[in-house]
């Protein structure tokens, strides 16, 4: 006893995709016995002209189409003993064909569906139990489920750029501020002559900083990246009072703080960097405006030191 076909009916509309009706190029790809053909052809009758198929006969005849013109959707007919599509699946995958796949053939779905969905077929229907409008669904589904993931795979893509342009761009002004370190060394440097011997590069060697401070202050980057200057305003006073207390320059202090800038922005690998770079850059700017205050305290009260005033009537 054969199994009645279910005809939509004729209220039912065609699925939309994302709100819109969908206007699909397909292919089938199918062999001399044409299996599922009826099915496609019906397929096509019930979009009301917002499909159109083309069949090819034989999956080289298939393979090279896809080549030459793109499609927004496959159909492939299975039949084990002329044509396996479950093979053809797995070839056209392999061969980098990205397009939506879904397999017709008689076999049931509790049957074949696992092995196209292995291959890398989006979907099995079962010829003889379907119905078009059900297997319009399933093409529909399928396109939008592959539109979303090139989507998704573009933005990865734009996401991957705009990191490594992040990178770049903290790479470069790391640069430029070793740069600014050199020539504010030269500046200081300027005029002062040099002992017998000692080449000039020699006053643009690194410095050697005591690991306490670097690993002190590589506590305090962290804790602004993350908290910002609000809750350290009291700690960065102390620090740069710490540091005009020990006569550490400006120079001396900008190289403190790009090394241990590298270091955390060498640390971060693929994550961003913008955010890092941008609390730095007020970090620093608040510490030189401590630094700068305290050495303008300082020399205040050298240039202008305390008097002590005589008692009323001992002026004389």
């Amino acid at each position: 006893m054969g199994v009645a076909l279910r005809r939509p009916k004729k209220a039912a509309s065609t699925p939309s995709v994302n709100g819109r009706t969908p206007s699909m190029r397909v292919m089938f790809i199918t062999n001399r016995q044409r299996i599922g053909g009826w099915l496609a052809e019906a397929f096509v009758g019930e979009s009301a002209g917002e499909i159109h198929l083309q069949e090819v006969i034989g999956a080289t005849a298939g393979l090279a189409r896809l080549r030459d013109e793109p499609f927004d959707a496959v159909l492939i007919s299975h039949d084990p003993a002329g044509l396996d599509a479950v093979d053809l699946v797995e070839g056209y995958r392999a061969s980098g064909a990205d397009e939506p796949i879904v397999v017709l053939g008689t076999q049931s779905e509790q049957e074949m569906a696992t092995f196209c969905h292995e291959a890398g077929a989006d979907g099995y229907v079962c010829a003889n139990t379907t119905t078009t409008q059900n297997l319009i669904w399933i093409v529909a589904r399928a396109i939008e489920r592959h539109e979303l993931v090139r989507e998704n795979r573009r933005l990865k893509q734009a996401d991957q750029q705009r990191l490594q342009r992040e990178h770049d761009e903290a790479e470069r002004l790391l640069v430029e501020q070793r740069a600014l370190i050199n020539d504010l060394e030269a500046i200081r440097h300027q005029g002062r002559p040099t002992a017998a011997g000692e080449p000039h590069s020699a006053m643009r060697s690194p410095l050697r900083l005591p690991s306490q401070l670097v690993d002190h202050y590589r506590e305090l980057l962290r804790t602004y990246v993350i908290m910002g200057s609000g809750n350290l305003a009291c700690e960065l006073s102390r620090l740069a009072e710490l540091l005009a207390v020990a006569g550490m320059t400006a120079e001396q202090t900008m190289q403190l703080h790009v090394q241990v800038l590298e270091e955390l922005v060498h640390g971060l690998g693929t994550r961003s960097t913008r955010h890092v770079m941008t609390r730095a850059d007020l970090l620093v700017l608040e510490i030189m405006i401590h630094l700068a205050e305290n050495y303008r305290r300082r020399y205040q009260e050298h240039a202008c030191p305390p008097v002590q005033r005589a008692l009323p009537g001992f002026e004389a």
